[in-house]
């Protein structure tokens, strides 16, 4: 299996989250990731922290999001990230953060997260008209895909969490 980095930026270009990964493979949803629990990961340069449970990561070939697919116990099943479309080169995946999140907890709660933060960083940061436009489109549908399970939110990740390296997942 090949090892990756994944690196979120924040649209000025600043290193956002960034972290070591395992390629799995690719399906009609786009590359699956591996990430282990004790992964270590930093946000910036902050000093890097321990993934607590294993995960899987899905990168679209031309969506604005990428999906982070928690196991057990770990508060939320998934995590979707608005994202500018993923970039592979030299074995990283490489994409802008646009600070909207969807997030579908273990009770089934689908929350839309950091509007605030959304709304504060298009002004600061200057996001273009079309950005914009396109990150609320994306989060618009992302809220109606994962509560209806549709396409990659309705399991598509099982499989590849039992392909993935690593001590055995609850």
């Amino acid at each position: 299996m090949t090892q990756i980095k994944v690196v979120y930026t924040k649209y000025d270009g600043a290193l956002h989250w960034h972290h070591p990964a395992t390629l799995l493979g690719e399906d009609e949803h786009g590359a699956w990731v591996s990430v282990p629990a004790g992964t270590l990961a930093s946000k910036g340069a902050e000093p890097p922290v321990a993934w607590e449970t294993a995960i899987v990561m899905l990168f679209p070939r031309d969506g604005w999001w990428t999906a982070t697919f928690h196991t057990p116990p770990h508060p939320y099943e998934l995590y979707v990230d608005v994202t500018t479309v993923p970039r592979w080169r030299d074995g990283e995946v490489t994409m802008v953060d646009l600070d909207l999140d969807v997030i579908l907890t273990r009770e089934g709660t689908l929350i839309l997260d950091d509007e605030d933060e959304f709304a504060e960083h298009r002004v600061a940061l200057g996001y273009p008209a079309d950005t914009v436009a396109r990150a609320q489109d994306t989060a618009r549908w992302l809220l109606a895909a994962v509560e209806r399970r549709e396409g990659p939110f309705g399991g598509a990740h099982t499989a590849w969490l039992d392909r993935a390296p690593g001590p055995p997942r609850a």
